[in-house]
């Protein structure tokens, strides 16, 4: 167990202590919660990368962290309608179909490296500033009048990144 590994599996344990923070509608908590959990994102990989630190377990667990974190995020405002229904079906379901493209090509037993893309960073970025905008706005801090510029850079990035990958499932499974 090295720190960035840790710093993941902090990240997935704050997921239901952030679920439960906007349940509640504690907003505050919610947004110290989630823009810690964000910025173990940011650190894992850094310090992985800066202390040689990077392993096969960090590798798999990053992105599953990620998923677990945002997915959760935009189900809860979703539900709880702070989030139209829409930004919420693009972003799950972008995730969902990555995810079940990389359970095919294992059960397929293909070969392949799981290496994050930049498309895929500026996705999680904006994704997790939309989150914090959103939080943001239910404390009246002035971002609701920007809230629809975030969901449509929002929608546009994890669209294009969602095509990017099923461009690479297709390229793994059609050599």
């Amino acid at each position: 167990m090295n720190l960035p590994n840790f710093l993941t599996l902090t990240r997935i344990l704050l997921v239901p202590v952030f679920v439960m923070a906007v349940v509640y509608g504690h907003f505050s908590w919610a947004i110290v919660i989630f823009f810690c959990a964000g910025i173990t994102d940011g650190l894992d990989g850094l310090i992985a990368r800066i202390r040689h630190q990077k392993t096969n377990l960090g590798a798999i667990l990053d992105p599953i962290a990620d998923k677990l974190l945002l997915t959760s995020a935009f189900i809860v405002l979703g539900v709880q309608h702070l989030t139209p229904f829409w930004l919420t079906l693009v972003v799950v379901s972008r995730d969902v179909i990555i995810s079940l493209g990389m359970l095919v090509v294992v059960l397929l037993g293909l070969s392949y490296e799981i290496k994050p893309r930049m498309v895929s960073k500026a996705t999680t970025a904006i994704q997790i500033i939309t989150v914090l905008a959103v939080l943001a706005a239910q404390l009246q801090f002035g971002v609701r009048r920007y809230l629809m510029v975030f969901y449509g850079v929002t929608v546009v990035l994890t669209i294009v990144s969602g095509l990017y990958y099923m461009y690479l499932g297709m390229k793994i499974l059609n050599p």
